[in-house]
């Protein structure tokens, strides 16, 4: 079994930033991506960001490019999701992903592993 523990959700005003943080534990495998999404209340889970196995392929979906960064961690299970400018329509549960392919993707069914979601809310 795979483990998935996501951190750094909070409450922030709109404009600030704030840095969510995965770990991967357990019975993990080597060559995965890792990915963000997001789902807030009444929509679909949404694609945020992928990192490579190798931490140098890059996948933003098109609304968060230029305020997201995400990024491989050391040791390489973990991965971060650096979010700036925020504003109250991100307000969602952020959830880690790991997929079983060292390749970035941006669809919730190529995913193998979620993590329980970490809550963000933007105060306007």
């Amino acid at each position: 079994q795979v483990q998935l523990v996501e951190s750094g959700g909070g409450l922030v005003q709109a404009g600030g930033s704030l840095r969510l943080s995965c770990a991967a534990s357990g019975r993990i495998f080597n060559n995965y991506a890792m990915g963000w999404f997001r789902q807030a209340p009444g929509k679909e889970r949404e694609f945020l960001a992928a990192v490579s196995w190798s931490g140098l392929d890059l996948y933003y979906a098109d609304f968060v490019k230029g305020r997201f960064t995400i990024s491989r961690g050391k040791p390489r299970n973990t991965a971060h999701l650096q979010m700036s400018r925020l504003a109250p329509e991100d307000t969602a549960v952020y959830y880690c992903a790991v997929r079983r392919s060292p390749d970035v993707a941006g669809s919730p069914d190529e995913y193998d592993y979620w993590g329980q979601g970490t809550q963000v809310t933007v105060s306007s």
